[in-house]
């Protein structure tokens, strides 16, 4: 019977993951909202700028998903905060590169103790944001990094699951 199991886990698993690899998300980048006494040090912003690739390797090994490619969304804002505010600029953007969902990102630093990963996942088709997302991260070492960004992958990858269920 532990045969039977596992193969039918295994078969729901591959069925899953050739289901995600033909969604394609486009994922912004991690907009630093610091606002700590000292904001903007060259270390944070060094580990926000890593923290897009760490998401979109996450996405792909453990939602199977395709990464479509997009502009600099930082670069192409208007103003702090304006993708991850207005959805509508962030699905235009993430339309020309052919996604089906896009995922906007803001890394906000309250304290020097903690920070969250904050996203949105926005259904490009509708045009409707589907879920928002807060991780906590206590600490700023590599490994806290690491484990808060395959928290959020897990969140996402089980939002789009979901909203895929008749």
């Amino acid at each position: 019977m532990n045969t039977l199991k596992w193969l039918i886990f295994a078969v729901g698993l591959t069925t899953s993951l050739v289901a995600n690899a033909e969604t394609r998300l486009a994922i912004s980048e991690f907009e630093l909202n610091d606002v700590t006494a000292l904001p903007g040090t060259p270390a944070e912003i060094k580990r926000t700028a890593a923290l897009k690739p760490m998401l979109e390797q996450a996405l792909a090994e453990y939602g199977g998903y395709r990464i479509a490619a997009i502009a600099d969304s930082q670069a192409a804002a208007s103003s702090p905060g304006y993708w991850f505010t207005y959805d509508e600029a962030a699905v235009a953007l993430a339309r020309q590169s052919g996604a089906d969902w896009v995922v906007v990102n803001r890394h906000s630093k309250p304290s020097f103790l903690f920070s969250y990963l904050m996203s949105h996942l926005i259904n490009v088709q509708t045009g409707q944001r589907v879920a928002g997302f807060s991780i906590e991260m206590k600490g700023t070492h590599e490994t806290v990094t690491r484990h808060g960004i395959a928290a959020l992958a897990k969140k996402i990858t089980e939002v789009i699951a979901d909203y895929r269920q008749p």
